[in-house]
Order: structure tokens, then C-alpha cells, then sequence
């Protein structure tokens, strides 16, 4: 079966563009396309990589039906988060740091898998830990550190804790 090819219109209406704009990506070849007489035609395939694989939205021509769990199944979820950690020691910074290693490496690196960037302030005894993932490895990193920061005796305590 012969693949739906956008023209112009389509495509700019799928991308939210005026159609100038999107003739113009093809001419600079910003977006693959061809010229068909005076009109240019987007392959379904190129305006998904153009967009980064998000699908266009429903009702275009050449769209197949699409179901509710197919949709879902697309739906990508990504969690980014900035903890910080005041008064924490270099050893107990080098503990946490080994341990959240060792919980990342049990994901695989695609997209939007975890990860953990730490970044260390030496004269402020501040950590911050970057995390980015999906919302349940997130959250599980965010409950590693809650755990660390209660029973590490040289981690910082909550307010009033003793």
C-alpha cells in the first residue's frame, strides 16, 4: 500500500505552521518532501521524523482510525527534578552518589530512561541531583534519597529533627 503524502496545507496544519513556513523547510531542505507540479508532498514517514515521532493529530487525510490504547501506549511521561542537599560531608556525598549509581544502572539508557547528575558546591557542603526519567524510576530515586537523608548520620535531618 502506497504511503499518504501531505501537501503543504496539510502539513502546516498538522504542525501548527503557516504553509509558507513549511514550503520553506522543504525548499531548504529543513523537511523532505518533493514537488509534484507546483504543489509539494510530505511523505507520512518524513513529518513524523520531522516531529520527533509525535503522530499528527486525528482527522487528516490518509490517518488510519486510531484507538484509545494504541494512543495511550504512545504517550511518553518524563519527570525532571532538582533535589537539594545542604551540610552533607564528602563522604556521605560519595555513599549517595555509589548507591543512586547503582540504582540507575539497572536501566537500559532509551529514551527517557533515568538519569542522575550530581553536582557538588565543596565550600557550601550543598549537593544537588539532577534527575531525569520516567515518572516511577524518578520517584524511586527520589525515595532512595529520602531514606538516605533520614538514617545517614551525616546527612542533613529534616526540620526538627533531633
Amino acid at each position: 500500500m502506497a504511503e499518504h503524502m501531505y501537501s503543504a496545507e496539510e502539513a502546516a496544519q498538522i504542525l501548527g505552521l503557516q504553509v509558507r513556513t513549511v514550503r520553506g523547510y522543504v525548499r531548504d531542505g529543513r523537511l523532505p518532501g518533493v514537488r509534484i507540479g507546483k504543489q509539494y508532498r510530505i511523505a507520512r514517514a518524513d513529518l513524523d521524523a520531522f516531529t520527533a515521532g509525535a503522530a499528527p493529530r486525528e482527522g487528516m487525510p490518509g490517518d488510519p482510525p486510531r484507538d484509545r490504547a494504541e494512543a495511550t501506549a504512545r504517550t511518553a511521561v518524563e519527570v525532571s527534578s532538582v533535589v537539594q542537599i545542604d551540610e552533607i560531608d564528602l563522604e556521605a556525598r560519595e555513599r549517595l552518589e555509589r548507591t543512586l549509581a547503582a540504582a540507575t544502572l539497572a536501566h537500559d539508557g532509551s529514551p527517557g530512561s533515568l538519569r542522575v547528575e550530581p553536582l557538588y558546591d565543596a565550600p557550601r557542603r550543598r549537593l544537588k541531583l539532577i534527575v531525569v526519567g520516567g515518572v516511577g524510576e524518578a520517584a524511586e530515586v527520589l525515595r532512595i534519597i529520602d531514606l538516605f537523608t533520614r538514617e545517614s548520620p551525616r546527612a542533613p535531618r529534616g526540620p526538627g529533627a533531633q
